[in-house]
């Protein structure tokens, strides 16, 4: 045996195992293209922003709440909010799916449902002016949170130079934390855009009042903490943007 396979590496018919050298090599290069942790979680959150006609936003609202149970006993909502400040006549919801398959077998789902189509969808689209949506996955760090009383809900967005969280995750981590830290708000949730605008992160934060928030961040500001690690992460930056939400009467986050 040993004999055969001596003849056949003799004659360059057996692969050789590549040198250690290549291998660590190899494994260097790939290290050096990473672009940060991989999304095991195969959970995923939809964004749904849609711009309604003002003319018709009581009436949209109304419409929703009568019916919205009929597209909640298909996937999980997380949350349902209008624009108060940053946008005007908007509403805002977040869908939980297990997986893209999860989604698409709701969306087909939808699209046989009688009540859901005639009942809602059939009203509601003619009041409905522009439609938006995102696919985004929590990032590894953070878990979603729900707050123990009603609220307001700001998110914040922030648009990061191309890189990925490999370039910018460690600095923005530590941005969000200084001002969980600061004890005036509370982290619902944050989420890296896979879907969308690259290199987006939403950071959903609630307040007890827009008054709170604001008294809060008066203070965040003059923190040497939060000063220190906004000025590190800001030199990733391209641009933010924020909204103020108030939840719907049926959101799951009040």
């Amino acid at each position: 045996m040993m004999c055969a396979l001596r003849s056949l590496l003799l004659k360059g018919k057996l692969p050789v195992a590549p040198a250690r050298s290549d291998v660590t090599r190899s494994v260097q290069a790939k290290a050096t293209f990473a672009t940060g942790s991989r999304q095991h979680d195969t959970t995923l959150y939809e964004f749904r922003t849609y711009s309604i006609k003002p003319s018709v936003m009581n009436a949209y609202m109304e419409l929703t709440k009568e019916n919205f149970h009929l597209r909640m006993a298909h996937s999980e909502m997380v949350g349902f909010w209008t624009y108060e400040l940053g946008g005007l006549n908007k509403v805002f919801h977040i869908w939980k799916y297990d997986s893209f398959t999860h989604r698409s077998a709701v969306r087909a789902k939808l699209a046989q449902d009688k009540s859901w189509q005639e009942n809602y969808l059939a009203k509601a689209l003619p009041m409905i002016e522009k439609q938006d949506n995102e696919i985004t996955y929590l990032v590894p760090w953070c878990k979603l949170q729900k707050p123990e009383k009603e609220g307001v809900y700001e998110m914040v967005s922030f648009q990061f130079k191309p890189g990925g969280p490999a370039v910018w995750g460690a600095s923005f981590q530590a941005a969000i934390s200084t001002h969980v830290n600061t004890g005036y708000t509370k982290l619902v949730g944050v989420f890296n855009t896979e879907y969308g605008l690259l290199n987006q992160v939403h950071v959903l934060w609630w307040n007890e009042n827009p008054d709170k928030r604001a008294a809060g961040r008066h203070l965040a500001h003059e923190d040497a903490r939060v000063v220190a690690a906004v000025r590190e992460s800001v030199r990733f930056l391209d641009n933010q943007r924020n909204v103020l939400l108030i939840p719907a009467p049926f959101s799951p986050l009040k």
